[in-house]
């Protein structure tokens, strides 16, 4: 029940979900569209519209009622190229959205809900290949900086050790002086931390301190005086990273493409820098794949950024939103692809607290393998596919609380309440 409503059983003219799933105690869940073209972002507007990219199309634009439930739908932009990445302007009038490539802004009016010219490049000179992804958010605290992550070209895109290959990295760019031709993604613009493989989940806590929730590496082998491991089943680790304040220029470097997370401690990935040492990392550590004499795990600890907590390797995070207190980090795991048993294809919570001195930061410390709960999950976790299980994407919270969610590979959107 929210704000004295209780959630309905079912929304009008909308079939069931296409596949079973499990709920926390006290949480409901009710699909509120279906049929959409792999919808991924999602965002609401000041007239509690949602606003959802839909791979292949572009923007849809939908109506809502009192009970969440969608009312009725339209296509708002027309723009096959657009696949993940939406956000609006903090005072409203103003979309952004995002094609591998570039990103693009238009003239908008939440009263009508239309848009109105054509739509102008803010930033361009991004890679087609790759991890195409590009998130995109403004602080509420510096409504004039648009922040764009950036995802390798590959698995172990070794060139993304330097920043300035503008991969693997998130950047800031100041929205009130566009360009001609809008920003170059490369060379302008400042950094909000690099090393980051594909940082898809941006979210901004109560001090407007960014947050990121990383997709880590597949099919690692761990190397040492000549053996090789497979270690690719349980790490490594994905990644909740604090970022900081992005208006001031971040160029501190989180370890990929050289350092990677323990999920799993394994005795294949010991401490290196002891002779004969069979005392393994922890979960949190990181470890590089290949040490040698010039870099080791040791050197990790050293010069690299460890995230804040780590989620269970190839689980996918894809989006993350606080809800209205930042007591609890909603994070979108769309599930692995190069695991088995399958893992992730579910909604999560990362319990926060606010420290004496103001700061958020997750419960759970970073050496915990149980940071976080589940919230909305499959019947079998271990059986799921992208054809038998919901595959989260986006969040958005409404006005009154209650949260929407994109799957994906099912083209639905659930609202979930408690």
């Amino acid at each position: 029940m929210i704000d004295g409503l209780a959630s309905p059983p079912s929304c009008p003219n909308v079939s069931s979900a296409r596949y079973p799933f499990n709920l926390a105690e006290g949480w409901t869940a009710v699909k509120v569209a279906s049929g959409l073209s792999s919808p991924r972002g999602v965002i609401k507007d000041g007239a509690g519209r949602l606003l959802i990219v839909e791979e292949g199309v572009g923007i849809s634009q939908h109506n809502v009622d009192i009970n969440g439930c969608i009312t009725s739908s339209r296509e708002l932009v027309s723009m096959p190229s657009l696949n993940h990445g939406i956000y609006l302007g903090i005072d409203g009038h103003t979309l952004y959205a995002s094609s591998a490539t570039a990103v693009f802004s238009w003239a908008y009016d939440s009263r009508s809900g239309n848009t109105s010219g054509s739509p102008v490049t803010v930033v361009s000179g991004m890679a087609a290949d790759g991890h195409t992804t590009r998130t995109l958010i403004i602080p509420p605290h510096h409504p004039d900086l648009l922040v764009v992550s950036h995802g390798s070209n590959s698995n172990l895109d070794y060139a993304a050790t330097d920043s300035k290959t503008a991969r693997a990295i998130i950047k800031v760019f100041n929205t009130s002086t566009v360009p001609n031709g809008g920003y170059n993604f490369a060379a302008d613009g400042w950094n909000a931390g690099y090393g980051l493989r594909n940082e898809v989940g941006l979210v901004f806590d109560g001090n407007d301190m960014l947050w990121g929730v990383e997709n880590s590496a597949d099919q690692l082998t761990r190397n040492i005086d000549g053996g090789s491991t497979d270690i690719h089943t349980d790490n490594p680790a994905e990644e909740l990273n604090f970022l900081g304040d992005i208006a001031v220029p971040n160029d501190a470097w989180y370890g990929y493409p050289t350092c990677f997370t323990v999920w799993a401690p394994s005795a294949a990935i010991f401490i290196s820098t002891q002779p004969n040492s069979t005392q393994e990392l922890g979960v949190g550590e990181q470890f590089v794949l290949a040490p040698n004499a010039t870099f080791d795990d040791n050197t990790c600890a050293g010069i690299s950024i460890p995230p804040r907590l780590s989620f269970q390797a190839h689980t996918a995070p894809l989006d993350a939103k606080f809800d209205i207190s930042y007591t609890s980090l909603f994070v979108t795991l769309h599930g692995s692809w190069d695991r088995q048993p399958p893992v992730g294809y579910k909604l999560v919570a990362v319990p926060f607290t606010r420290s004496e001195e103001g700061i958020y930061t997750p419960v759970a410390q970073a050496n915990s393998a149980s940071g976080y709960v589940d919230v909305f999950y499959p019947l079998d976790e271990g059986k799921c596919s992208s054809s038998s299980c919901v595959r989260p994407v986006g969040l958005v919270f409404d006005a009154a609380g209650r949260l929407y969610m994109t799957s994906d590979t099912s083209g639905e959107v659930f609202m979930l309440s408690r």
